[in-house]
Protein backbone atom coordinates (compact mmCIF):
# COMPACT_ATOMS: atom_id res chain seq x y z
CA UNK A 1 0.00 0.00 0.00
CA UNK A 2 1.39 3.43 -0.92
CA UNK A 3 1.77 6.20 1.67
CA UNK A 4 -1.02 8.09 -0.08
CA UNK A 5 -3.34 5.11 0.35
CA UNK A 6 -2.29 4.79 4.02
CA UNK A 7 -3.04 8.47 4.63
CA UNK A 8 -6.52 8.10 3.14
CA UNK A 9 -7.16 4.97 5.18
CA UNK A 10 -6.17 6.78 8.38
CA UNK A 11 -8.25 9.84 7.47
CA UNK A 12 -11.27 7.58 7.01
CA UNK A 13 -10.57 5.90 10.37
CA UNK A 14 -10.75 8.59 13.05
CA UNK A 15 -7.56 10.54 12.30
CA UNK A 16 -7.68 14.27 11.69
CA UNK A 17 -5.73 15.56 8.68
CA UNK A 18 -2.55 16.25 10.69
CA UNK A 19 -2.68 12.83 12.32
CA UNK A 20 -3.31 11.07 9.04
CA UNK A 21 -0.18 12.60 7.52
CA UNK A 22 2.11 12.43 10.56
CA UNK A 23 1.12 8.90 11.63
CA UNK A 24 1.69 7.57 8.12
CA UNK A 25 5.35 8.61 8.40
CA UNK A 26 6.01 7.30 11.94
CA UNK A 27 8.15 4.48 10.60
CA UNK A 28 10.19 6.95 8.58
CA UNK A 29 11.00 9.20 11.56
CA UNK A 30 11.21 6.54 14.28
CA UNK A 31 8.29 7.57 16.50
CA UNK A 32 5.55 5.23 17.64
CA UNK A 33 2.13 5.92 16.22
CA UNK A 34 0.37 6.47 19.54
CA UNK A 35 2.83 9.23 20.48
CA UNK A 36 2.52 10.88 17.06
CA UNK A 37 -1.28 10.61 17.18
CA UNK A 38 -1.31 12.40 20.54
CA UNK A 39 1.25 15.02 19.50
CA UNK A 40 -0.78 16.08 16.47
CA UNK A 41 -4.27 16.09 18.01
CA UNK A 42 -4.54 19.87 18.20
CA UNK A 43 -3.56 20.51 14.58
CA UNK A 44 -6.76 19.09 13.09
CA UNK A 45 -9.54 21.36 11.81
CA UNK A 46 -7.16 24.27 11.26
CA UNK A 47 -5.72 24.17 14.78
CA UNK A 48 -9.11 23.33 16.23
CA UNK A 49 -10.81 26.50 15.04
CA UNK A 50 -10.79 26.20 11.23
CA UNK A 51 -9.08 29.63 11.38
CA UNK A 52 -5.59 28.09 11.14
CA UNK A 53 -3.47 26.29 8.61
CA UNK A 54 -4.77 23.05 7.12
CA UNK A 55 -3.90 20.19 9.46
CA UNK A 56 -2.38 18.16 6.63
CA UNK A 57 0.25 20.88 6.20
CA UNK A 58 0.91 20.98 9.95
CA UNK A 59 1.33 17.21 10.07
CA UNK A 60 3.83 17.35 7.21
CA UNK A 61 5.78 20.11 8.95
CA UNK A 62 6.10 17.92 12.05
CA UNK A 63 7.57 15.16 9.88
CA UNK A 64 9.92 17.56 8.08
CA UNK A 65 11.23 18.84 11.42
CA UNK A 66 11.96 15.30 12.56
CA UNK A 67 13.71 14.48 9.29
CA UNK A 68 15.80 17.65 9.06
CA UNK A 69 16.71 18.26 12.68
CA UNK A 70 17.77 21.70 11.42
CA UNK A 71 15.53 24.75 11.68
CA UNK A 72 16.85 26.41 8.51
CA UNK A 73 16.18 23.36 6.37
CA UNK A 74 12.81 22.83 8.05
CA UNK A 75 11.74 26.42 7.36
CA UNK A 76 12.79 26.08 3.71
CA UNK A 77 10.84 22.84 3.34
CA UNK A 78 7.84 24.28 5.18
CA UNK A 79 7.76 27.21 2.75
CA UNK A 80 7.83 24.74 -0.14
CA UNK A 81 4.88 22.82 1.31
CA UNK A 82 2.89 26.00 1.98
CA UNK A 83 3.67 27.60 -1.39
CA UNK A 84 2.95 24.50 -3.50
CA UNK A 85 -0.23 23.75 -1.57
CA UNK A 86 -1.47 27.35 -1.87
CA UNK A 87 -0.63 27.46 -5.57
CA UNK A 88 -2.75 24.37 -6.15
CA UNK A 89 -5.62 25.16 -3.77
CA UNK A 90 -5.72 29.00 -3.54
CA UNK A 91 -5.45 28.96 0.28
CA UNK A 92 -3.83 27.14 3.19
CA UNK A 93 -6.54 28.03 5.72
CA UNK A 94 -8.94 25.30 6.73
CA UNK A 95 -12.02 27.55 6.67
CA UNK A 96 -11.23 28.68 3.11
CA UNK A 97 -10.56 25.14 1.92
CA UNK A 98 -13.85 23.97 3.44
CA UNK A 99 -15.78 26.99 2.13
CA UNK A 100 -17.10 27.93 5.57
CA UNK A 101 -17.67 31.59 4.73
CA UNK A 102 -18.37 31.28 1.00
CA UNK A 103 -20.31 28.03 0.85
CA UNK A 104 -17.95 26.95 -1.94
CA UNK A 105 -15.28 24.49 -0.79
CA UNK A 106 -11.92 24.78 -2.52
CA UNK A 107 -10.76 21.24 -1.61
CA UNK A 108 -11.98 18.24 0.38
CA UNK A 109 -9.98 16.98 3.36
CA UNK A 110 -9.14 13.87 1.35
CA UNK A 111 -7.89 16.05 -1.48
CA UNK A 112 -5.81 18.12 0.94
CA UNK A 113 -4.07 15.10 2.47
CA UNK A 114 -3.42 13.67 -0.99
CA UNK A 115 -1.86 16.96 -2.11
CA UNK A 116 0.33 17.17 0.99
CA UNK A 117 1.58 13.58 0.64
CA UNK A 118 2.71 14.32 -2.90
CA UNK A 119 4.55 17.47 -1.82
CA UNK A 120 6.08 15.74 1.21
CA UNK A 121 7.22 12.79 -0.90
CA UNK A 122 8.92 15.16 -3.36
CA UNK A 123 10.81 16.78 -0.48
CA UNK A 124 11.82 13.43 1.00
CA UNK A 125 13.00 12.21 -2.40
CA UNK A 126 15.40 15.17 -2.56
CA UNK A 127 16.98 14.35 0.84
CA UNK A 128 20.26 12.43 1.00
CA UNK A 129 19.85 8.92 2.34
Amino acid sequence: MSREEKVIEKKQNMHNCAQAIACTYCDYVGIDEETMYNLTQGFGAGNGTMEGTCGAISGAEVIIGLINKNSGDTMKDSRKIMNEFKEKNKSVLCKDLKGIETGKPLRSCEGCVRDVVKILESIIDEKPL
